[in-house]
């Protein structure tokens, strides 16, 4: 068992599976142990200089102070001091050439420690602490040193050889407290000089000799009500589930934890904080600093899964999938394909974007101007070739396709089959989720967070806000609530919002993480250097751009202005976009005698579109407008409502926000009548990809990710002081696996997957997706289908 390989054992490879399983937890708990011993050696070793050091300034600083003492005071500290020098100075003496010459023992033989690998052996004698006892009990039998209290040494030799070393310090504590407290009762002391300082100052050595004995004793353990204070603060993800307010929780974790009977050994946070993040941080530390009093400690969770990707050229993989793809002019196809190409800048990773493979027949449906795609390297090419007129740089990134199916009732793309599957376990390192509920609704494969080391997911949509407009949409968007709630609990470990318009979900951070594409940035300082030259770049009105469904803002544009049609008499507005309800939207703009011109959908950096001044959204179901951003861009005006989904705008002087209809007719009028403001270099950054980004970077913690160098997230740079400690799994950690299982169980099963509203046959891709994407079907790659 001493060997580092097990030996070899016959049979099947279950048992060599199994004997190596074995032969490894040894070796691990062996190197553990030795770990330990060496670091008691070493404490041992430390312990025993300081004591001679203070040992030695002892007889020295009482050999300086004998002569000093006056004559009616010098006998009976004289008599002390030769004691001290006389008799146990030699035994201190000859115990520590003991110490130096012999070598270890094992621990039957007293000693204590077994030898480092390559190290002299040392071994604890305690027959000179014995004659140095001696010594002392035959004095004071002598009476020759009066006021000593020696301290009587319990059981037989065998227990003193086991533990009993420090019995000589006690015993000279406890001679020089009684020798303290007879030289301040008297009166023959009054002239020792000094004598306070000498007493004092082997007080502390003596402390500190026990330093470390005494701190690892501080921490006190934990009481109850910090107990049920960390149980119910591990039990967020399960009480949210049952619909209870994260601010009861907190308040009930703040009552309990002010309860507590135990005093925190560390310090408290800084008081800026918010109160609830200062309990939470506050109980972590504590329970850390328990653990870590136990002695215990270790680098792995208890979950982690040794197969995830391993780094082998110091290089990281980003996998960034998406729901939408070119020539599908969403914002859900053009920015994650943005956010590749910036990613790919860096060397420091390697990026594939993972995009949805529609059929031929579905693609009509879908891309504008019947564009479509007889094969995935056909559509990537025109995808790389869009990209490439936009962007300055080349862009170096992998694009991949996994089979999705549109539903038409949801106007969306749902993904056919485990979409986990098209990322390799070899690139399988970080994932960023683009709208991680509108992946995970029917997702039935495997859990992202158990095949990634690090998950981000992006929310794009306001799904809470179309739904609902729709029959029954109270109740609905009831539970589509919950259900985002859960999948994003069980598949991320990040989440970011584009804005406060979004669903709170668990783990998130709002943040825009969208920059716009740079065609709008050069379009914008064109426009600006024609106007210095004294041109007239704006010489049409308002407009408005957008897919031409009620939800994107027509509903509420064809409102404001049939209400304040008088207000607003003489002012037009043209609208470019192709959507489902094109018909619907324009028969209602007529009926209400509107001044709006209809035309078929542009791509907004078209020349044609240069010359408005205007651009009008009165949307408030958008999470963060790409075409009020370009807008924005090309240095025109932007009337806009003060909606949360327009916060990140309202810095921006050229933006005009309303909440009041009536405030609205006022920035209609002030957009046209005025001239916009030119952009700073700092707004004008702020817009940009690059700044995005940085954002994104830094809000999704992915710098730090990135910064590691073992591929598992959390773990680089310097530790905390007080690191938390995952010696078992957090309950939340728990629940989030549950949650997981759960809806896995639940995807499998074809009834339900219809009853919640699944497109029929997407658990699993069809044969026409595997001639497509040249896959095998899944009865071939799953002959036996399991959980």
């Amino acid at each position: 068992m001493g060997k580092d390989d097990p030996p070899p054992i016959a049979g099947g490879c279950a048992d060599r599976g199994a004997f190596a399983f074995i032969s490894k937890g040894w070796r691990e708990v062996r190197d553990s142990a030795t770990a330990d011993l060496r670091l008691m050696r070493a404490r041992a070793d430390s312990v025993r200089a300081r004591a001679d050091r203070e040992l030695e300034h002892l007889l020295a600083s009482a050999s300086a102070l004998a002569p000093s003492l006056p004559p009616v005071a010098a006998g009976a500290p004289i008599a002390e001091v030769e004691f001290v020098r006389n008799r146990i100075q030699p035994k201190i003496q000859e115990l520590r050439r003991q110490y130096s010459s012999r070598g270890a023992s094992s621990p039957a033989d007293g000693g204590g420690w077994p030898p480092a690998p390559g190290a002299t052996s040392l071994r604890v004698d305690l027959s000179g602490i014995a004659a140095i006892r001696n010594a002392i009990v035959a004095a004071e039998r002598d009476g020759g040193a009066e006021g000593w209290s020696v301290a009587r040494w319990k059981g037989d030799r065998g227990e003193e050889q086991r533990g009993k070393e420090w019995e000589v310090v006690r015993m000279i504590r406890s001679g020089i407290k009684e020798f303290e407290r007879r030289s301040l009762s008297s009166d023959m002391f009054s002239g020792f000089r000094g004598r306070g300082e000498f007493v004092e100052k082997f007080k502390l050595s003596l402390k500190s000799l026990n330093k470390d004995y005494r701190e690892s004793k501080e921490v006190p353990p934990l009481d109850l009500t910090e107990i049920l204070a960390y149980l119910v603060q591990q039990s967020g993800p399960f009480l949210d589930q049952l619909g209870i307010r994260r601010d009861l929780c907190d308040k009930l974790v703040e009552m309990l934890y002010s309860k507590r009977n135990g005093r925190l050994m560390y310090h408290s946070l800084s008081e800026d904080r918010n109160l609830a993040e200062n309990i939470t941080e506050e109980l972590d530390l504590r329970i850390a600093r328990v653990l870590e009093s136990t002695g215990y400690h270790t680098d792995e969770g208890f979950w982690n899964d040794p197969a995830k990707y391993k780094i082998s050229d110091n290089r990281r993989h980003v996998a960034i999938v998406t729901t939408a793809s070119l020539p599908w002019m969403t914002g859900t196809a053009i920015n994650p394909l943005f956010r590749a190409a910036y990613l790919a800048r860096s060397v420091k990773q390697k990026v594939t974007l993972l995009v949805p493979w529609l059929s031929k027949s579905e693609q009509e449906l879908v891309y504008p101007n019947n564009i479509t795609f007889s094969s995935p390297e056909e559509q990537e090419t025109y995808i790389r070739n869009w990209l490439q007129e936009r962007l300055g740089f080349e862009a170096d990134f992998k694009i991949s396709f996994y089979p999705g199916k549109f539903s038409k009732e949801r106007r969306s793309i749902i993904p056919a089959g485990d979409t986990s599957q098209f990322i390799s376990s070899k690139e399988a390192d970080i994932a960023i989720l683009e709208e991680p509920e509108h992946l995970n609704w029917y997702h039935h494969g495997k859990r992202w967070t158990d095949k990634f080391n690090h998950v981000i997911g992006v929310v794009h949509t306001n799904y809470l806000e179309y739904i609902k407009r729709e029959k029954n949409g109270a109740i609905q968007s009831f539970l589509v609530k919950h259900i985002n709630n859960w999948v994003t609990r069980a598949y991320c470990h990040k989440v970011l919002r584009l804005s406060a318009a979004t669903q709170d979900l668990p783990r998130s951070v709002v943040c825009n993480v969208h920059g716009v594409n740079p065609k709008f940035l050069n379009i914008g300082e064109k426009i600006e250097a024609d106007r210095e030259h004294g041109q007239k770049v704006f010489s049409k009105g308002a407009y408005f751009l957008g897919k031409m469904v009620w939800a994107k803002g027509y509903r509420e544009l064809i409102d404001l202005l049939s209400k304040h049609k008088k207000d607003l008499e003489g002012f037009k507005i043209d609208v470019y976009g192709n959507g489902e309800d094109s018909e619907e939207v324009q028969t209602a703009a007529r009926k209400c005698d509107l001044s709006i011109n209809f035309f078929r959908g542009k791509d907004h950096a078209d020349d044609s579109l240069h010359g408005y001044k205007v651009f009008i959204n009165p949307s408030v179901s958008d999470v963060l407008c790409t075409a009020t951003a370009e807008a924005l861009a090309m240095g025109k005006f932007v009337v806009c409502a003060d909606h949360p989904s327009n916060e990140f705008f309202k810095s921006f002087p050229n933006c005009l926000t309303y909440k009041t209809s009536e405030e609205f007719v006022a920035c209609v009028k002030e957009a046209m009548a005025s001239e916009p403001q030119s952009l700073t270099p700092e707004q004008r950054y702020n817009l940009s990809w690059e700044a995005a980004t940085e954002r994104f970077m830094e809000y999704s913690e992915l710098d730090k990710v990135l910064s590691n160098t073992n591929g598992h997230p959390g773990r680089g740079g310097k530790r905390n002081k007080v690191s938390k400690i995952s010696l078992l799994p957090k309950l939340s950690d728990v629940v989030d696996g549950g949650l997981a299982f759960a809806h896995h169980c639940l995807t499998g099963n074809e009834i339900l997957r219809l009853a919640t509203g699944a497109i029929p046959g997407t658990r699993d891709y069809d044969k026409q997706q595997c001639m497509d994407l040249n896959l095998l079907p899944p009865q071939v790659q799953h002959p036996v289908y399991g959980w």
